[in-house]
This record gives C-alpha cells, sequence and structure tokens, in this order.
C-alpha cells in the first residue's frame, strides 16, 4: 500500500519506513514558528516546563506581525517578551517592526520554507507552506513550547484527500476562487484532520502565489494540512530563496485517498463567500446587491505582490466609492517596497486608499480597519466568523484582490471582467 505526500514526509522525520493514517509519531521538525500572539503563551509554557535552551537558533522563527506596530500596552508587552526570548536564545529568525511581515508570506519569501520539510506553528494558516511541497500544520502554543525546546512533534498520521485539478484558470479568476469553490462544495469540515492532496495537469495554471493562497485556506475546511506536488513552478521559486539541500516527496501511485475530486479550472467563475461561514458561497449571478463599508486588500491569503499588482490594474485611474473605505495591506517590507519602486503605492493612494504597513490587522479583528455594528466589508482575507473583522453584527465577504478591487470602486460587490 503507497503513501501520500504527506506519508511519506511524516516517515522520513520519524524515522520510520512508512506510516499509516491514524498512527502516532514523533518526528523531528525543520521550522517552529509563533507570532506575537501565540509566542508569549509558548513562552510562558517553555518557562514553566523548566526548559532552559532550544533545539536550534536558525529553526524558530518568531513574527511580530499580528499587532503590530504595536496598537497598545499589551500588544507592546507582548512583543516585548517574544524580544527578550529572541535575544536570550539567539533566536535569529526574530521579525520585528521594520523587518516583519505576517508571518505565512515571509517565511517563504526569506527561503524558510523548502519541500519536503516539516513545521509547526502556532497559528492555524501555518498549513500554508504545503503549497512548497512542505508538511506544515498549526499546533497550540504548548506543543510550539515544547517544539521549540525538543525540536520534535507528537502527530496523528492524517487520511488524505486528492484534488486532482484540469484546465486551465479563466482570466481574472484566481486560486482564491478555487479554494472558495473547493470549499463550498466540501464545506467547512470537508476535510476535517485530513490533508488536502492537490496535482494533476492543471496545476501549472496555478501560480506558486495561487497555492500559497489556496494551502493557506485549507484550514478552513477543517484539514490538518493541505499540500501541493512540486513542478517547475516551486523549483523555480525555491532554488531563488533556498541555499540548502531538500528533498522533493511524490504520492505513490497506490496511494489511499478517503476521497477523490475533480476539479476542471476552467469551470471556476469568480465566487465570494458570503458571511458567516467560508463554505457559504456564491458566484456573480447569486450575489444579488450588497452595499459594502470597507475592503480590505492584503493579509497571509492574499497580500503578495501578485495581488497588490491585480488591485492596482484596476484601481488605476479610477476611484474607492464614496463612503467606502479600502485599506491595502502588502503583506511584507519587500513587497511594500515593490509597491512603492513599481508605482503602486501611488495608484492606491490616488485611488483614495488607506496604504499600510505590513500588519496582520483587520483580518482578525485586531486594528486597522475594524467594523462598526451593522457594516459590510469585502476582504481578501480567510475568515468570515461572526465578529470576526469587528463587532458581531458586522458582515464580512471574502473574495479575490480582484473583485475586491472591483468593488470598492463600485460600492457594492461586483466582479469584474476586464
Amino acid at each position: 500500500m503507497g503513501m501520500t505526500m504527506s506519508q511519506k514526509i511524516l516517515a522520513k522525520h520519524a524515522g520510520l519506513p512508512e506510516v499509516r493514517e491514524g498512527q502516532l509519531i514523533r518526528a523531528k521538525l525543520d521550522m517552529v514558528l509563533a507570532n506575537d500572539i501565540t509566542g508569549p503563551v509558548a513562552i510562558n509554557e517553555f518557562n514553566k516546563a523548566g526548559f532552559d535552551s532550544v533545539f536550534d537558533t536558525h529553526r524558530i522563527s518568531l513574527v511580530m506581525d499580528h499587532f503590530a506596530p504595536n496598537k497598545d500596552i499589551k500588544a507592546a508587552t507582548q512583543c516585548k517578551q517574544c524580544r527578550d526570548f529572541a535575544g536570550k536564545y539567539d533566536i535569529v529568525n526574530f521579525y520585528d517592526a521594520g523587518d516583519m511581515g505576517v508571518e505565512h508570506a515571509l517565511l517563504p519569501e526569506k527561503g524558510l520554507i523548502a519541500p519536503g520539510e516539516l513545521c509547526i506553528g502556532a497559528d492555524s494558516h501555518t498549513c500554508t507552506y504545503g503549497a512548497l511541497g512542505a508538511f506544515s500544520t498549526g499546533v497550540g502554543s504548548t506543543d510550539m513550547a515544547a517544539g521549540m525546546a525538543t525540536g520534535e512533534a507528537w502527530f496523528k498520521v492524517p487520511a488524505a484527500i486528492r484534488f486532482n485539478l484540469h484546465g486551465k484558470l479563466k482570466k481574472y479568476v484566481t486560486g482564491k476562487d478555487v479554494i472558495l469553490h473547493i470549499i463550498g462544495m466540501i464545506g467547512v469540515d470537508g476535510a476535517l484532520y485530513k490533508s488536502m492532496e492537490f496535482g494533476g495537469d492543471g496545476l501549472s495554471s496555478l501560480t506558486v502565489d495561487d497555492r500559497l493562497c489556496m494551502a493557506n485556506m485549507a484550514i478552513e475546511a477543517g484539514a490538518k494540512n493541505g499540500i501541493f506536488e512540486v513542478d517547475e513552478q516551486t523549483l523555480a521559486y525555491v532554488k531563488e530563496r533556498v541555499d540548502r539541500d531538500f528533498e522533493v516527496f511524490a504520492p505513490d501511485p497506490d496511494a489511499v485517498y478517503s476521497e477523490t475530486y475533480e476539479i476542471n479550472l476552467d469551470e471556476i467563475e469568480q465566487t465570494v463567500a458570503f458571511p458567516h461561514l467560508p463554505e457559504n458561497t456564491r458566484t456573480a449571478a447569486d450575489w444579488g446587491e450588497v452595499k459594502i463599508d470597507q475592503a480590505v486588500i492584503g493579509s497571509c491569503t492574499n497580500g503578495r505582490i501578485s495581488d497588490m499588482r491585480a488591485a492596482a490594474a484596476i484601481l488605476k485611474g479610477n476611484h474607492v466609492a464614496k463612503g467606502v473605505r479600502c485599506i491595502v495591506i502588502p503583506a511584507t517590507q519587500k513587497i511594500y517596497l515593490q509597491c512603492i519602486q513599481e508605482g503602486l503605492a501611488e495608484i492606491f493612494i490616488n485611488a483614495g486608499c488607506v496604504f499600510s504597513t505590513p500588519t496582520c490587522g483587520p483580518c482578525l479583528g485586531g486594528h486597522m480597519g475594524i467594523l462598526a455594528a451593522g457594516e459590510k466589508a469585502v476582504s481578501t482575507t480567510n475568515r468570515n466568523f461572526v465578529g470576526r473583522m469587528g463587532h458581531v453584527d458586522s458582515e464580512v465577504y471574502l473574495a479575490s484582490p480582484i473583485v475586491a478591487a472591483a468593488s470598492a470602486i463600485a460600492g457594492k460587490i461586483t466582479g469584474y471582467n476586464g
């Protein structure tokens, strides 16, 4: 019986010839990640357990992104605790205001994740790195603390769902539309504690940024992780950033999947997830008249340079509708600088947008764009739960940067076809 990509990676890191669904293993970690919210909790557990050293100063990443630049005294205190810990234990990959970015955009950009590697992070969207053929998953802060100290973690080997991608995306349809379509199809618990494995001839139609977006939202279907087969696009992306050896894993021909889905990319339309679950998806014919108060373009899901360019192309020469706030947040300092160098920042500002320093900010209802009661926002983020971006009586509609930019101009949720 063959193994899936995830199972092969877990077997290697557990030092086993093979693993099977449901098996409990202890595996060695290549990267352990936390941010300014989860990091302090992990550090408290680290100290409580009596640990006095970390397993590897290069394989821990602490990224101050959720409430940074600090929005209040508590946020400042949390960042200081992480800063002090990083200094005490010589953590190499500590990223603070001025050189930080949204963690799940920053780590791939910095070459800190490569195919075949195993990563845990005290943040549910750590599953993003599966876009590069790695096994990455979110964990609790206690597991994070143990990982920082020992370089190991326990795993229950997940079953897998196979998604065979075919065809080619239509113009102005993106990876965000694909993953929203899939979540709408299988539901928010459709992949519960399973690996979502993507492959097929249609993979070439998806950029690495598309894949990062899709893997990021695997958790929104309940998945343990999302993972993409490694192809030439992946290798080109990684080889520009990674300076160490890595191993590529492919699924065995006789790998066992609990379900298999055939996804025709050329049939997917621009898709929006209506409140209050990512599975509540609709295409343009069913959007109706939804006036918006705010548009957010950014986050670990859609804050990469391709997202910025797509939004700018639509906003150029146009202006945000009266009564609408449009907040644009590049995901990293590098992307922020690219926006300035390419003239995108000027386009955003001339269009009446707020152009922000990198931060998670409004995605989790943190800062930089909180919604009041009754307000509606179209957002390129990954969750639209009740109260996710502010008041419990506000509403969040998830969309691609293309739809978000077009909606900001129209003042209502609308698609874009050139």
